[in-house]
């Protein structure tokens, strides 16, 4: 059982409506939906009564709603009396989506040891909602993610500042034909669609593709041979010639270069990501504040 099924059902007993609660929660209304039903399979028995507008809970929700709240509330309180006690003010979180944490992280913190000293530093990968929602519950010090203006990271500019690290093109890739060309090129046609191996439908790489295909002004042609959230495991299948898949350029850097991934399209089919650093304004923790200052150094 997932604790954020005990948060989502709250937020309904609250709303009484999947499409509010699934804004309030920062997730799909199809997600909300799956992880309800999921909580409901492992309580055992029906908590919500669908079948009214707006929804009522069913006496076993009524019951369910009761315990839960005394369990989220012990939680919580369990979990700010060990973070209190266990506060280490030199010791730096890094929320981080997977590829980032693999790829980007550890040459950009040896970098700026290099500048700033040692550090001390702990590394917590997550998707990007979850990375989002830890900086902004006061889990992490720092996030670490890929932004583009057309898939904004939605945090209060009031609340929250960044820098930005560079960027990382995110591009089609698939292991070449004897010719050299892509053995899975785009765009490919009507009649055989090429071998997509894709992201997991809602995942942020998942968006970034959408909107790649959707903004070239020419057909494409895919079939989803392949899903998953993790792009290493999408590069592994590339790889192993099951299809093109698009992925973050330091995510293949070695494999372009050593001729076993070749792009797949042109440079209409890639899309440009900022890396920004993100920290809550009022996390007053001395090593932050002398990191973000060497940051902000020329």
């Amino acid at each position: 059982m997932d604790i954020k099924w005990l948060e989502d059902f709250l937020s309904l007993t609250q709303t009484r409506n999947f499409s509010r609660s699934a804004q309030e929660r920062n997730v799909t209304q199809s997600a909300l939906s799956r992880r309800i039903r999921a909580l409901e399979a492992w309580v055992g028995a029906d908590l919500v009564d669908r079948s009214t507008y707006p929804l009522v809970l069913t006496p076993a929700g009524k019951l369910f709603s009761s315990s839960a709240t005394d369990a989220m509330r012990l939680l919580n309180d369990a979990r700010s009396l060990l973070r209190i006690e266990s506060k280490d003010e030199n010791m730096l979180s890094i929320s981080a989506g997977h590829t980032l944490s693999l790829n980007f992280l550890p040459k950009w913190l040896g970098a700026i040891e290099a500048r700033h000293g040692p550090l001390r530093t702990r590394v917590l990968p997550a998707n990007v909602h979850d990375s989002v929602l830890s900086l902004v519950e006061g889990n992490c010090d720092l996030l670490l993610c890929y932004y583009h203006s057309d898939l904004p990271i939605e945090l209060d500019p009031a609340r929250f500042e960044f820098i930005n690290l560079g960027g990382e093109i995110v591009m089609p890739v698939s292991i070449p034909k004897r010719s050299g060309f892509a053995a899975f090129p785009l765009p490919g046609n009507r009649l055989a669609p090429t071998s997509h191996l894709a992201y997991t439908a809602g995942s942020f790489f998942a968006r970034v593709v959408e909107r790649i295909v959707a903004r070239v002004d020419q057909p494409c042609f895919l079939t989803n041979t392949y899903e998953s959230d993790l792009a290493e495991l999408l590069k592994t299948m590339a790889l192993s010639g099951h299809g093109l898949a698009w992925l973050p350029e330091s995510c293949i850097k070695r494999e372009l270069s050593e001729g076993k991934l070749v792009a797949a399209g042109g440079e209409q089919w890639n899309m440009t990501m900022e890396i920004r650093l993100f920290r809550a304004l009022d996390n007053r923790k001395p090593a932050l504040q002398r990191l973000w200052d060497t940051l902000k150094q020329p």
